[in-house]
């Protein structure tokens, strides 16, 4: 079999993959649903392709250790990083608790996923099962210096990245995040995510 060959976006380039620790052994992180409402076509097209990525690592010889979160705490209701949680207001509006609501619509996830043959991720990590170790890694990277406090929280601060541009292969001043800068005063730069 020929050698798997995938875009690589920091360098631009169609290159022979390479597992970065051990040989066959694949380790894939992937996104997960905000577990909230029901999941419609528009995200499981998300999945589709983590899908066929992690299939088609698996049959060129791959183990694949895939992980997915699934954000069941601290999403705010508006892109701009403001507003109430939505897990807390789907609570509200549902007259259920907060893990009641992440359970269901978890399954409801799971359920959808089945149905359109996607494989399940071997670990399925809720956002509120980590939180230690999400501060513990916000707190190593506020002694590294890429971090910055507003009055809402803590950022990460995009320009202490040099190359952080060849990610999206595009120029830092093209990087868009629409309406966030505009609603958040202190954030430094339009790239800027919050931790």
């Amino acid at each position: 079999m020929d050698p798997l060959k995938i875009y690589n976006s920091l360098s631009g380039k169609v290159e022979e993959f390479h597992p970065v620790n051990k040989p066959f052994l694949i380790g894939l992180y992937t996104c997960g649903p905000t577990v909230y409402s029901f999941t419609h076509i528009g995200h499981l097209r998300t999945y589709v392709f983590e899908d066929v990525l992690k299939k088609l690592l698996i049959q060129n010889g791959f183990l694949v250790e895939h992980v997915m979160n699934t954000t069941d705490v601290g999403h705010l209701t508006s892109d701009s990083d403001t507003g109430e949680d939505k897990m807390e207001k789907q609570a509200k509006k549902e007259n259920k608790n907060i893990y009641q609501i992440a359970s269901f619509y978890t399954k409801d996830f799971i359920w959808n996923l089945k149905k359109v043959n996607i494989s399940l991720p071997n670990i399925l990590a809720p956002a509120s099962h980590h939180i230690k170790e999400q501060i513990e890694m916000i707190k190593k990277l506020e002694q590294k210096g890429y971090t910055y406090k507003t009055s809402d929280g803590i950022y990460f601060d995009t320009s202490k990245i040099e190359d952080y541009k060849s990610i999206f292969n595009q120029n830092k001043t093209d990087l868009r995040s629409d309406e966030r800068i505009e609603n958040i005063l202190n954030k430094k730069n339009a790239t800027d995510f919050a931790l």
